[in-house]
């Protein structure tokens, strides 16, 4: 894509562009939970219980495994968008070469942790016997794909910074059909089981990784990748450890708290652990669509902090604010009213599932239908770090999200062991978060103008 194609986030209209660079966002995020659902499917349908519970059980350990690193890339979006917007063609170019080294490095430490630690932190978590071995075999090809994963959410950052979300949705795309039809062939044709699916996902991966390092390095702009020029730059690399680690911390410690709740989600029985699964499936694709707002926010608070035009990053929020929140609102509360319909559609209908579904609606009634909130508390989130603040949102985000349901958690659901009063816990945090964070986004703005008309005026 020729720069001339790029977005101009700095000039113009705002909130058409906003609403386009958005939506590749969104339906990156869509597809790839569709294809991990075709992947949970053909397992299922095809390798049997033991497998598909065997993949199903070590999602929430790879995400507290590489949530981490992949927070990292925030940090690489940000500095490439303030480089854009100041037209500092050096360290953007810097910044890509910096960001292919560090993720790649990265990537190979977390093959020795996928390989050596999956065992230890399965066998921690209480996978059970029946399941362990095949667990580990999948952990252990999947993070053979550590590198290519780590590769592409940094350049993919990067590129999005720049204004193009066009091209990682296509890469991913393309992947994600190579995905599923190696699913079909390596799992039904070859019977390879855990371990199909697993090669079919390191497979798409590097495909996907390829396709993006082949374009950038085709290209003729600052964003061009020079394999001979890769290296770590001291001074980029701090900025993007600082812009990042706090959101890789943050993600993985909410992984954590997710593990906690899903602890209490298991006291009530079976049914009530089936219906809340698949209300949490159906939840993903709300989440994923506000989340993509909350990515354009950082992009283009990002390259307009960097351009010096603090009128424009206040309509950027502004009109984040209004975008995620129609999105959530309308999004949220059409998967509550379509529940009867789609809770069915993840549930063995030779068995009664009128429990499971009824489980699954309240769920989705108390976290689906006031989930703008949790859209707005990203947005806000996203921009603080576009103005380069990412330690305070990360303490925000922690002490009243997770810590705050956890607290409910040990406290008042003890004593009101519902399934309504657990699934409270999720918008009263998200309304406490939002609060503290549009505090924090106010007294950053502002201090960010005051320091900036002072320097103009001396």
């Amino acid at each position: 894509m020729n720069t001339s194609r790029r977005l101009d986030m700095t000039h113009g209209p705002l909130l058409g562009k906003l609403i386009i660079f958005t939506i590749p966002i969104i339906l990156s995020g869509v597809l790839q939970l569709l294809f991990n659902a075709a992947d949970v499917i053909v397992v299922g349908r095809f390798a049997g219980q033991a497998s598909l519970s065997a993949v199903g059980s070590t999602s929430s350990l790879i995400n507290l495994m590489t949530n981490l690193f992949i927070g990292m890339s925030v940090g690489a979006n940000v500095c490439a968008a303030q480089y854009y917007g100041a037209n500092n063609e050096v360290d953007v170019k810097k910044t890509i070469h910096t960001s292919t080294a560090f993720s790649l490095i990265c990537g190979i430490v977390l093959i020795f942790v996928g390989v050596f630690g999956a065992r230890p932190m399965l066998l921690l978590m209480g996978s059970p016997t029946n399941v362990i071995n095949l667990a580990v075999l999948y952990v252990q090809i999947y993070f053979i794909a550590m590198p290519a994963i780590m590769l592409y959410n940094f350049l993919a950052a990067i590129l999005r910074a720049s204004g193009d979300t066009a091209h990682p949705l296509f890469f991913l795309t393309i992947a994600g059909i190579v995905n599923v039809l190696l699913n079909l062939v390596l799992v039904i044709g070859f019977r390879l089981g855990v371990a199909g699916v697993a090669i079919a996902t390191v497979t798409s991966n590097y495909i996907s990784c390829g396709m993006l390092v082949v374009f950038l390095m085709r290209k003729n702009d600052s964003l061009k990748l020079d394999i001979t020029k890769i290296s770590i730059d001291g001074k980029i690399l701090k900025k993007i450890v600082t812009m990042g680690l706090p959101a890789g911390i943050q993600g993985s410690l909410f992984s954590l708290s997710n593990v906690v709740i899903q602890s209490a989600i298991n006291s009530f029985g079976e049914a009530v652990m089936a219906g809340s699964a698949a209300a949490s499936s159906i939840e993903g694709f709300v989440y994923i669509s506000m989340n993509s707002v909350s990515q354009t926010t950082v992009t283009f608070v990002g390259q307009n902090y960097g351009a010096g035009d603090e009128k424009r990053v206040k309509r950027v929020i502004f009109d984040t604010l209004a975008i995620v929140s129609v999105v959530g609102l309308t999004m949220g509360n059409l998967a509550y009213h379509f529940a009867p319909q789609l809770l069915p559609i993840y549930m063995d209908s030779n068995e009664d599932i009128t429990r499971a579904v009824a489980a699954g609606t309240v769920r989705l009634l108390w976290v689906c239908c006031p989930y703008l909130l949790c859209g707005i508390m990203d947005t806000l989130c996203g921009g603080l770090r576009g103005l380069g603040h990412s330690t305070v949102p990360m303490v925000v985000s922690l002490l009243g999200a997770c810590v705050t349901r956890l607290i409910w958690i040990a406290t008042y659901f003890q004593s009101h062991h519902t399934e309504a009063v657990l699934f409270f816990s999720y918008p009263g945090s998200w309304f406490l978060t939002l609060t503290v964070h549009s505090i924090c986004l106010i007294i950053v703005y502002k201090a960010w103008v005051k320091r900036k008309n002072s320097e103009i005026r001396i």
